[in-house]
């Protein structure tokens, strides 16, 4: 199966090669730009939201699927790809609550609210503080550890599902020492490869 996957920060790349399931090919074209302009916008405006369809449809025609792996971006992609964030909210919408989701990323919180409210599930938000200023210092490790500790909290709470809301924050989860968070990388996949008719080479 060939998977196009547009991102929107050079690391993750390698989280989703990370879980790549057997007899997926990826390809992985990243536009931080887009990112850093939906930044500064204060979240998705019409035209990063048409210049970012216009790059799915291009994925989409040399492709099997597509991911869109930004949360920020993610409204972009109905009808032309798969948004992660969609496939963790519906793997969260049906894992046992009380359900806690994280995100790093301020212009996240306002798409991914919607989108799992849409797909039914009861939860609750919380910013991850001072990591994203950790991850755009170049400080992965860093930004892994204060994702982990704010999961690792959320389950001392007594949250039973603590779901990750962006894909970068993915790698916090081999970190965590109270239970084992939902990412949005392994959820995308493997909801790609249950779709009927996937093909498997």
């Amino acid at each position: 199966m060939r998977i196009a996957c547009l991102h929107t920060v050079d690391s993750n790349a390698a989280v989703f090669e990370a879980a790549r399931p057997p007899g997926a090919s990826l390809r992985h074209v990243v536009r931080a730009d887009l990112l850093s302009v939906a930044e500064g916008a204060g979240g998705l405006t019409p035209a990063i939201r048409d210049e970012t369809r216009a790059l799915l449809a291009g994925l989409a025609a040399e492709a099997d699927a597509v991911l869109l792996t930004c949360s920020t971006l993610g409204p972009s992609a109905d009808g032309l790809a798969l948004r992660v964030d969609a496939a963790l909210a519906a793997a969260t919408a049906t894992a046992p609550g009380p359900r806690l989701v994280l995100y790093a990323v301020a212009t996240t919180e306002a798409p991914t609210r919607a989108l799992f409210a849409v797909h039914g599930a009861d939860f609750e938000m919380r910013l991850v503080p001072d990591a994203w200023d950790a991850f755009r210092a170049g400080d992965l490790p860093g930004y892994h550890a204060r994702v982990a500790e704010a999961a690792d909290a959320g389950f001392a709470e007594g949250y039973a599902t603590v779901a990750l809301a962006q894909a970068s924050m993915a790698g916090a989860a081999a970190l965590c020492r109270r239970g084992l968070p939902l990412t949005s990388p392994a959820a995308a996949l493997a909801a790609l490869l249950s779709r009927p008719g996937t093909p498997r080479g």
